[in-house]
């Protein structure tokens, strides 16, 4: 028998050494009830999957080298599903998020952690697509799902591709699959929620509520108006009838929340309403949401 490796064993150490050297920058992350993955972004601050966090309660971190340690919520963004934390650790090393394209059919690799230690998913890239909102209203810079198996320990973590660079991090879509927030898109988020603890959303003030109408077409009937909020500030009333937003039919409440996302705040939308049975056109600026 010889001793020179096959190219399976050869593409078995390579892919070891990948993630080898991505592990030093991903930490496990544990709240309340949940077990997730985050990864170094800037020393002492760490990205993880805002799903993944519980709503209240402590935080700890850990790196594979070291006990857990308590981390600080900076700030939260579940309209991109990016939470940033500060950790008392500046030595752990920085990932490198590069925005690299990439292709349906290439390799990829997820590199998670669970109690500090690596935990490590391959699959494919199997759909790209462009720009993308997501139902909460948050901006996603490219379109990139995985065909992997995630751990739920892993959400949170690093994807990689097969030359090993962090092209963003994975987390759960919908129906448990694993997609990408890219590094575009964690490039723009995590430095507002540094900065400011928060991503700016939009706010009309309305308390709204789908009814059918007669031509059988979504309206959002105003069921209630917040003191001084733009609603009130556009002169909107209960009882007034929201059927189309600058000049585009309505499909429903969560569609019109997607259309509140970072980008929204400050821009002065043409609100076409029914009231008492008559057409009117409003506009109306979206403020911020409190």
């Amino acid at each position: 028998m010889t001793d020179t490796p096959t190219a399976l064993q050869a593409f078995s150490q390579d892919l070891a050494a990948l993630a080898a050297r991505a592990a030093p920058s991903v930490v496990s992350v544990q709240s309340h009830r949940h077990r997730a993955s985050g990864f170094v972004w800037k020393p002492g601050l760490v990205v993880t999957a805002d799903e993944a966090l519980a709503e209240e309660g402590e935080i700890a971190v850990r790196a594979g080298d070291g006990a857990p340690l308590a981390a600080t919520l900076l700030g939260r963004d579940p309209s991109t599903d990016v939470a940033l934390l500060r950790i008392p650790r500046t030595d752990l090393p920085a990932a490198a998020l590069d925005p690299v394209p990439v292709v349906p059919g290439q390799l990829a690799v997820a590199v998670g952690a669970a109690e500090g230690a690596p935990t490590v998913a391959l699959g494919l890239v199997s759909r790209v697509g462009p720009a993308w909102r997501s139902l909460r209203g948050g901006e996603i810079d490219v379109r990139i799902d995985l065909d992997l198996g995630l751990r739920r320990s892993g959400e949170g973590g690093l994807a990689l591709d097969p030359a090993g660079r962090a092209i963003g991090m994975v987390v759960f879509g919908p129906r448990r699959r694993a997609l990408v927030i890219p590094a575009a898109t964690i490039g723009r988020v995590a430095p507002l929620l540094e900065s400011r603890g928060r991503i700016p959303l939009g706010y009309l003030g309305l308390g709204l509520q789908p009814v059918r109408l007669e031509d059988r077409s979504v309206g959002l009937m105003v069921m209630q108006v917040e003191p001084d909020g733009p609603g009130a500030r556009a002169d909107l009333r209960q009882g007034d009838v929201v059927t189309a937003w600058n000049g585009e039919p309505l499909r429903g409440l969560s569609a019109l929340q997607g259309a509140l996302g970072p980008g929204s705040v400050g821009s002065v939308v043409t609100l076409a309403l029914r009231r008492g049975g008559a057409p009117l056109d409003v506009a109306l600026t979206i403020g911020e949401r409190p």
